[in-house]
């Protein structure tokens, strides 16, 4: 039987963090909804931040903020930026470098998909090429190309604790930590912004959980306190894919302009859950022993 998350302080938060790349689809919302219900029946504060470091389209922000409204959820607090907070992620970085953690690497992503592995590493894991260079070669290379800035990893795997998944022991490798175009990755990111903003739930689709002891690795070594992950089943095509845009109406804005307002769309993306059709409603009953495990495979409505 699944363990349900007991009561946290005041203190602890979950959190929802999007990528303003487009706009949110139903898989997005039912897993922010998922996020919110976990976090407010366990006491905790719900907080939205923006991941755009890597990937942002004009208004795709604000779109993706109105929506997780008229879904019903609510957040405390500002809702934070990645942008804003490099100088917090360099600091981190600064102190892996204090403690001869971090080393140049200079590799192409062609060569580090072309280069030899140990065997059972996992694909597109860093083989360690540029891990022991002299000072002479990587003077050399600087003049060629920006390196990046990687983790010196002393550990091969980590194991995370996940609510619905139990034990699990994924690969580490040596991830980056500053790309050679001066941008901190998700991996440091997300590790150093849960830590700063008190979160101690991280809610998230269950793709994420092969990266997960990496980020749980990394936050080890920055001193973070460890975090409660719950991996949630993700919505599907169709096709057994990953869901998209090329599936038809799947946001908000697409199943209104197919004649299913927002309380209807809510009220199904909470159907699947098992759950009845507001979230106050699904608040009253949520029981994560009772989530499905599967995918939810979604057929877009025809009216």
């Amino acid at each position: 039987m699944l363990p349900v998350p007991s009561p946290s302080s005041s203190a602890a938060a979950g959190r929802y963090a999007p990528s303003p790349s487009g706009e949110l689809h139903v898989g997005n919302l039912r897993t922010a909804m998922l996020a919110w219900l976990f976090a407010r029946s366990t006491g905790r504060n719900f907080l939205l931040r923006i991941e755009d470091l890597d990937r942002a389209r004009a208004g795709a922000e604000a779109a993706q903020v109105r929506d997780l409204a008229a879904v019903g959820l609510d957040w405390d607090g500002e809702v934070i930026r990645q942008s804003d907070r490099t100088p917090v992620y360099l600091e981190a970085i600064a102190k892996l470098q204090a403690e001869g953690r971090v080393y140049e690497c200079f590799c192409t992503r062609a060569e580090i998909s072309d280069a030899p592995r140990a065997p059972h590493s996992p694909p597109g894991a860093y083989p360690g090429t540029c891990r022991n260079l002299p000072e002479a070669e990587r003077e050399r290379r600087r003049r060629e190309r920006p390196g990046a800035l990687r983790l010196r990893a002393d550990v091969d795997e980590y194991t995370v604790h996940d609510v619905l998944h139990g034990d699990y022991t994924g690969a580490v490798d040596d991830l980056v930590l500053l790309r050679n175009d001066g941008v901190p990755p998700y991996n440091l990111a997300v590790v150093v912004d849960d830590a700063a903003q008190g979160i101690d739930q991280v809610v998230r689709g269950d793709d994420l959980l092969s990266s997960t002891p990496r980020q749980a690795y990394l936050a080890s070594l920055l001193g973070l306190p460890p975090v409660e992950y719950v991996h949630v089943p993700l919505v599907l095509g169709t096709t057994g894919k990953r869901l998209a845009k090329r599936d038809g109406a799947v946001t908000l804005g697409a199943l209104a302009d197919a004649g299913i307002p927002v309380p209807e769309a809510t009220a199904m993306i909470l159907d699947s859950l098992g759950l009845p059709g507001t979230l106050p409603e699904a608040l009253e009953v949520f029981d994560p022993r009772k989530l499905p495990r599967e995918p939810w495979i979604f057929t877009p409505p025809v009216r």
